[in-house]
């Protein structure tokens, strides 16, 4: 049994293993509405690393679907990122803030990512 998350967590829940089952079952829980693109995207990954008989596609899809999830179960990361995201689109890209905001979401993508690969 968990603990109920609380404004002091760091967490909603445990980091998930990068397998297609983990990652599915983490993203239904911070945004089952991108389910579908999930699957697509799993299945183009499943489609490339056959035609190029290369497992590369299937660890970017992994990489890319652990950073989305990684993003979701940490909410100051994500309060962080949507607020920047939400500035980036409410913006002219002729605005500095916008540069600032696109930076900040190229960061805290950095380090949702760097924090699954271990980089």
């Amino acid at each position: 049994m968990t603990a109920p998350y609380s404004e002091e967590s760091a967490e909603l829940f445990p980091r998930p293993d990068m397998t297609f089952p983990a990652l599915r079952a983490a993203l239904a829980r911070v945004a089952p509405s991108r389910l579908p693109e999930f699957q697509a995207d799993r299945d183009s990954a499943f489609t490339a690393a056959t035609q190029h008989a290369s497992f590369n596609p299937i660890r970017v899809f992994q990489v890319k679907w652990a950073t989305e999830v990684e993003i979701e179960r940490r909410p100051r990361l994500a309060a962080r990122y949507h607020a920047a995201l939400d500035d980036a689109n409410a913006l002219d890209r002729d605005d500095p803030r916008w540069r600032t905001a696109m930076d900040e979401c190229l960061a805290v993508r950095n380090e949702a990512r760097a924090a699954v690969t271990g980089d």
